[in-house]
């Protein structure tokens, strides 16, 4: 398997980033998510100009995984949490955190999770969130493997069409 080289992204990845999050999701979501409302919401929260405004917000950190060659192939997004009714101080959130499908394994995700547990700490974070779909019991697993807990349910909205997500915990002091 090609390796991947893991970088902090910087204003110019948004194209990059675009493409990235518009496959994974849809290779992901695709089976259970209504087309035009996917459709949609990757031309709205995967677009260029998206990426753009996070890439030069100070409080959003982005790793990017890339081939030898400069194929994204996996990215994180860590980012202030957006779930109130479970936030505490010193909390972030891993709001995004996607792999191409022929890098899944091998370690790949372990890696890129590592990553993004490594901002966290630089932030000094306390407890890392994640939301992740309910049905998606490989994510979940995977998850769990690395130390995170649930902790409620929240909504995650595709244009107008509502899902379930569980809220998802990891105790940055282990």
């Amino acid at each position: 398997m090609t390796p991947i080289v893991w970088r902090s992204t910087q204003p110019g990845d948004e194209e990059s980033l675009s493409l990235l999050g518009q496959a994974t999701f849809l290779a992901t979501f695709a089976f259970d998510h209504p087309g035009p409302a996917l459709i949609r919401f990757l031309k709205e929260l995967h677009s260029p100009e998206f990426y753009a405004a996070k890439l030069v917000n100070p409080d959003i950190d982005i790793i990017i995984g890339e081939t030898p060659l400069g194929a994204p192939v996996a990215y994180a997004m860590l980012c202030p949490p957006e779930h109130p009714d479970y936030q505490r101080e010193g909390d972030w959130e891993l709001k995004r955190i996607y792999l191409l499908g022929p890098w899944q394994g091998g370690g790949n995700g372990a890696a890129l999770l590592q990553h993004a547990i490594d901002i966290a700490h630089k932030r000094q974070a306390r407890r890392l969130l994640l939301a992740v779909y309910e049905n998606n019991d490989r994510a979940i697993g995977f998850y769990k493997k690395h130390g995170f807990t649930k902790i409620g349910d929240t909504i995650f909205m595709v244009d107008d069409v509502q899902f379930s997500d569980m809220l998802l915990a990891r105790d940055m002091t282990m």
